[in-house]
């Protein structure tokens, strides 16, 4: 299968390098000639721009955008729309707001599909989870793409209509606050606790057949054995993009109690404003193990 990838950021290059491995073609295009470079020598066709990309993938045009939510997102389809027919496939697989993705999805001549994607620079190696939204067609048709470039056949679906995927995706993201919200409190309590104990190795423990054990509980381990077991400078300070708040909106709307989702998006705000609690930094710490996020130190 060929392919057209537009944005070759970290987590752009990985759908490349993914994908290329898997034997399918790619085209890619980026702003930055650096990064069109580079996934011109891990063997991808180079663009000049959107235009040479949609006339090098031929009739059936199959684009990934792995583009920053938002205005880039719009601009970028604005300009590949008059290049694109009704049978052609376009993935989103940025964090866009579901409904942003609803209309998209209505005023896109291609099949758009909604990609919630998740697993980071990881990824690169043992692959995503995505989470798709869209019509099924298009869905089946990117198929062998999706393979590539999640954990395999497993590490992929179709969620259902268009936005689902980000819907998901979205909700995802908010259990992943009060997932790390819980981990920094039981570590907190652990540190300022009755015992001197080795962090690191209370995380290892937990993380061989404990009911608890999971990647995050990895990355805790990662952050006491590299920057010790007081966490050394890292800032109480944990930031984050829209998608915690867009969860808590949508409960909002449905009426659906997540006290523990609000806590943690409450947790991320008051750490802006206050340098002092433990389970706030390990959640600082942590967002580096999963996404290469910039570790805020103190002082900064």
């Amino acid at each position: 299968m060929q392919l057209g990838v537009v944005g070759l950021g970290r987590m752009g290059q990985i759908v490349v390098d993914r994908v290329i491995d898997a034997g399918h073609d790619v085209v890619a295009f980026d702003l930055d000639a650096e990064a069109v470079a580079t996934a011109a020598d891990a063997g991808a066709t180079p663009a000049e721009d959107l235009a040479d990309l949609t006339d090098r993938l031929g009739e059936e045009k199959r684009i990934w955008l792995m583009v920053p939510a938002g205005e880039a997102v719009d601009a970028t389809l604005e300009e590949l729309d008059p290049h694109l027919a009704a049978d052609d496939v376009v993935v989103d697989g940025g964090n866009s707001h579901f409904e942003a993705s609803v209309r998209r999805a209505e005023s896109t001549d291609a099949a758009y599909l909604d990609c919630g994607t998740s697993g980071g620079p990881a990824g690169a190696e043992r692959g995503f989870s995505l989470m798709i939204g869209g019509p099924e067609w298009a869905y089946e048709a990117l198929t062998p793409v999706f393979d590539a470039v999640a954990t395999g056949p497993a590490g992929h679906d179709r969620m259902g209509a268009s936005g689902s995927g980000h819907y998901v995706k979205m909700v995802h993201n908010g259990v992943e606050y009060a997932l790390m919200q819980a981990y920094g409190e039981g570590f907190e309590l652990l540190a300022n606790g009755r015992y001197d104990l080795d962090l690191e190795s209370v995380a290892r423990t937990w993380n061989n057949g404990a009911v608890i054990r999971s990647w995050l509980l990895e990355l805790c381990e990662e952050a006491f054995r590299e920057e010790g077991n007081d966490l050394g400078d890292v800032a109480d300070h944990v930031a984050g993009g829209s998608t915690g708040t867009w969860t808590v909106q949508e409960a909002l709307e449905q009426e659906v109690p997540v006290p523990l989702i609000y806590q943690a998006l409450a947790e991320r705000f008051g750490s802006r404003a206050d340098d002092g609690r433990f389970a706030r930094r390990l959640a600082n710490r942590l967002r580096y193990g999963f996404g290469r996020h910039d570790v805020k130190r103190r002082g900064e």
